[in-house]
């Protein structure tokens, strides 16, 4: 009988605790790392992989996917975990809620969650796990049963939704989130939803450091007007209108209202996601400067650090918060630098061409909000990355163990002994040209198209699982629903 059921030979361990790699083995056994040694005996392995020298990556564990928003969450399941495999993506957590898109029904989440399990289960090539969003009183009332029963620990606000829809204005957005009559989806029940998530930190204090709020911070108010304001100027197009439509201070203001709120309510723990802007990221800064007492968390998208207004293909780049001129971009890569960055996402959420565009094609205010990108989040750190002089070790942090760390996965985050055995390998020295006919998303274009990256992932093991091989998509669908926090 082998000692170990993978041994992983001559690769450089990429780790969050030191800046450069060091060459070692890693050997698996039972789906986890059982040793990361230099000299380990091929003998001992019932397979053996040889790595050539190429750095290993912690599995990317992607905080900010939505599976299910645009095509049915059993199918999604299968093409776009498979997408994330592309890109070293071992762990998606991916945003649900009831309403329209996504199951497209209400109710308690008691009834609509399982239904959401059972459409994921067997088909993802990845491990997952959700977020989900309290809509309604009856939401907030299920927080302890979520956290108890299935596992979820984290929780989402979108501060815009009570009045401005999720591609642009709506004048009934009661009947898109089908919240219950008589409830509104505004400040007073982000408010309540904080409070609710307090009680359940407080009914489970030894899970209580891994419960947590994450807020979409824009302010519906200033986007309905600027939306209007842009269109009858009628002076730009494209994502340069998309832009202005929801002006960076929207951002700010939301963060700022979010912030008091966390002070008011008493809940420590804040996720602020997908920080687009200078403006939002000066105020998600001075909000941590007045408000010590919360743990601040702040996440940005490699959307939003590769591409811009002007150097995206397209209108497929229309996102939600959008994408911003070339100076947001450098702005958001100094705040990575110096270190106010805490994860980096996709905010994968795959819109297929016949659902993207709208007709006219060219309107940006007919498209659908939102893009794929999993595949190219770890190679697009490093491409940008090692221009701007970021060490291994601060890519590691950012892609795995930052949001592993504040999502409660436990066993995820870091080539380490006694974790899941969930690494990558990368070719450092690979230049290759975005076409998103190369992807296994069900996305036929991609805002990234001809964007040259200089490193990409050749292999994903999942638990030692090999899951892609040489660039290819290999085996069946052995990822599971990771339970969060354990029990």
């Amino acid at each position: 009988m082998a000692e170990y059921d993978l041994l992983v030979k001559d690769v450089k361990v990429v780790t969050h605790e030191r800046d450069e790699p060091f060459e070692a083995d890693i050997a698996v056994r039972d789906g986890q790392i059982a040793r990361v040694a230099p000299g380990l005996d091929a003998a001992d392995a019932a397979q053996v992989v040889d790595g050539r020298g190429r750095p290993a990556f912690p599995g990317v564990v992607d905080a900010h996917q939505h599976w299910g928003i645009y095509s049915p969450l059993a199918d999604d399941t299968v093409t776009e975990s498979r997408a994330s495999a592309q890109g070293g993506v071992t762990t998606a957590l991916t945003y649900m809620r009831t309403g329209q898109y996504y199951l497209n029904k209400g109710g308690p989440y008691a009834d609509f969650f399982p239904e959401v399990l059972d459409a994921a289960a067997g088909r993802s090539h990845i491990d997952y796990a959700f977020h989900l969003a309290p809509m309604s009183s009856g939401h907030i009332a299920e927080i302890p049963e979520l956290i108890e029963r299935f596992g979820v620990s984290s929780f989402k606000i979108f501060m815009f939704y009570g009045g401005h829809g999720l591609h642009g204005r709506s004048s009934d957005q009661s009947s898109f989130l089908m919240t219950p009559p008589g409830e509104r989806y505004d400040y007073a029940h982000f408010e309540f939803v904080m409070r609710g998530i307090q009680a359940a930190r407080e009914q489970f204090p030894e899970l209580a450091e891994e419960i947590s709020l994450s807020l979409h911070c824009e302010t519906a108010e200033i986007m309905t007007a600027y939306t209007k304001m842009v269109e009858e100027a009628g002076d730009l197009t494209g994502l340069a209108a998309y832009h202005a439509s929801r002006p960076p201070h929207s951002e700010g203001l939301a963060i700022s209202i979010a912030s008091y709120l966390a002070h008011e309510t008493g809940l420590p723990n804040i996720n602020l996601l997908h920080l687009s802007s200078a403006k939002a990221m000066d105020a998600a800064v001075r909000m941590a400067g007045a408000f010590p007492h919360v743990n601040f968390r702040r996440e940005v998208t490699i959307g939003h650090l590769l591409a811009d207004i002007d150097t995206a293909h397209g209108i497929g780049g229309k996102v939600n918060p959008p994408l911003r001129p070339r100076d947001d971009v450098e702005a958001l890569w100094q705040h990575v630098a110096e270190g106010t960055v805490d994860w980096v996402v996709s905010d994968h959420a795959c819109c297929r061409d016949e659902i993207k565009f709208g007709e006219p094609r060219d309107d940006v205010f007919l498209a659908k909000s939102g893009f794929g990108g999993a595949e190219y989040l770890l190679a697009g750190m490093l491409t940008e990355g090692r221009k701007r002089h970021l060490p291994l070790g601060r890519i590691a942090a950012l892609t795995s163990w930052n949001p592993a760390q504040r999502y409660g996965l436990r066993t995820k985050g870091a080539i380490k002994e006694g974790l899941d055995a969930d690494f990558c390998l990368v070719d450092p020295d690979k230049t290759w040209t975005v076409r998103a006919a190369d992807s296994e998303s069900a996305q036929e274009y991609t805002p990234f198209e001809g964007f040259e990256l200089t490193a990409q992932v050749t292999d994903t093991f999942v638990r030692g699982h090999q899951v892609l091989d040489a660039g290819k998509i290999i085996g069946t669908p052995a990822g599971r629903y990771v339970h969060r926090p354990a029990r």
